[in-house]
């Protein structure tokens, strides 16, 4: 797939990171030269070096002949602009557009998202679905990845595996025995570095980052059983003034089971913003590693805290002096994989991944299957697909066993006639289910072809 990124800041950069893990030809457009030779030094891309928003630059990048544009500038006008320029001179299907403007965003201008106005297929808000991901997080103390199906029937949680978990040690074929109202599918553990499909002789051990499908109504039975209860998060405290920070604070304002908020911002104008803009949420413009701002805020007898800064330092920074302070979660956003690797060696602070968020608010527009959801999982090992199963389907009336599906993706759930069920491999699909599916990285396109 021939594909276009319009901007190579942090979003445009979390965007190519993950298109370039498959077989698609990217070129970028930016108007800093900077920028463009570092994108150019990590990935393979093709730089063209112009405002993304005249004609001439995007023909010297091959609109005529693009699958798809994504316009993720830091200008909301120029991405707007960028669409309707591919659309009418360039005939580009598929038109994505990052937009973070609440005024455009504003439910009662939809109508300006269509061929006869502005022809852009999806408009994302990368800052705001960071947002949402941490607000889901915040719900369920403990668990690193709160993702839901189905109309909020099914969820898939994640969380890392704490040394004192109670079925530790315990083969997954045994767990049942040892708790019997568990009624879960592991779909994947993450074990040094490495993702892979627990088979029932395998066994969970201390540090294993354990991703399985729930009904909503057994999460709190689940999270008894793996011993993950955790104290409810009612004091927050935030590192960083921008509007990933107004959003959560405007959330978590009307949320009565939150106590208090308080931003610590060392940008004086930002503050002022925030401040002005928010009501019951505290504003303190500081140094966020002062001893004194921190005691100033409350850092220890706050429950959470979420560092999301533009810099991924100082937000594992901020979260690891958090921990230290007593706090119970901390939350830090991480805006590059080259941070990947810290996952395993930064306790159990939860990062959220700008690149996963990013793209799985994406997924539906970038996959060929029809999908009714998806989500691009945390470490980038996978995706979770959720999919009706039409009547002429390829795999409509035939058993699990007999999908086709690679032995590294895996149905892991149906939805049928209102019930979860985890099915086996003799178990057939029909037409009407919903499927809730992992897809390897590696299996994308295989999986797509059958599932189409």
């Amino acid at each position: 797939m021939k594909i276009i990124v319009c901007g190579a800041g942090s979003v445009g950069r979390s965007i190519v990171s993950y298109l370039s893990r498959g077989n698609n030809d990217i070129i970028v457009i930016d108007k800093d030269s900077h920028k463009l030779d570092e994108i150019s030094k990590e990935w393979d891309i093709q730089p063209v070096q112009g405002s993304a928003s005249h004609p001439d630059i995007l023909e010297k990048a091959g609109a005529s002949t693009a699958d798809m544009l994504i316009a993720a500038t830091d200008c909301d006008e120029v991405n707007l602009t960028a669409c309707q320029v591919a659309h009418t001179l360039f005939n580009v299907q598929k038109k994505i557009a990052r937009v973070d403007s609440a005024a455009f965003l504003a439910p009662q201008w939809n109508m300006l998202y269509n061929e006869e106005n502005i022809p852009v297929d999806l408009v994302i808000s990368p800052d705001l679905e960071i947002g949402k991901a941490i607000l889901e997080i915040l719900k369920i103390p403990g668990m690193s990845e709160v993702l839901s199906f189905a109309d909020k029937k099914v969820y898939l949680l994640a969380f890392r595996c704490p040394d004192n978990c109670p079925l530790i040690q315990t083969p997954l074929v045994h767990l049942e025995q040892l708790a019997p109202e568990l009624d879960i599918n592991i779909i994947s553990i993450v074990r040094g570095g490495r993702s892979f499909i627990p088979k029932g002789k395998d066994i969970i051990l201390p540090g294993d980052e354990i991703y399985f499908l729930v009904a909503a109504d057994k999460i709190p039975d689940t999270i008894h059983d793996f011993g993950m209860e955790r104290t409810p998060n009612e004091k927050i405290i935030i590192f960083g003034g921008n509007q990933i920070s107004g959003y959560l604070a405007s959330k978590l304002e009307k949320d009565d089971n939150i106590q208090s908020v308080r931003i610590i911002d060392e940008d004086e104008e930002s503050a002022q913003n925030l401040a002005d803009k928010l009501t019951d949420t505290v504003v303190i413009h500081g140094e966020m590693m002062s001893d004194v701002i921190l005691t100033e805020a409350g850092i220890h007898s706050a429950d959470a805290a979420i560092a999301i800064t533009t810099h991924d330092k100082d937000n594992l920074l901020a979260s690891l002096l958090a921990k230290k302070s007593g706090v119970a979660s901390a939350i830090s956003l991480v805006n590059s994989r080259s941070y990947d690797n810290l996952i395993d060696n930064v306790s159990d602070n939860i990062l959220i991944d700008r690149s996963s968020v990013t793209i799985s608010s994406m997924l539906q527009e970038l996959r060929k299957a029809k999908l009714n959801n998806a989500y691009s999982l945390g470490r980038g090992f996978g995706e979770v697909w959720e999919i009706k199963v039409d009547a002429d389907s390829l795999i409509a009336g035939r058993p699990v066993s007999e999908t086709g599906l690679p032995k590294t993706s895996m149905i892991a759930a149906l939805f049928r006639d209102g019930e979860l069920i985890f099915p086996s491999s003799e178990d057939h699909i029909e037409a009407g289910d919903l499927l809730i599916v992992f897809v390897s990285t590696k299996d994308i396109r295989k999986v797509e072809h059958l599932l189409n």
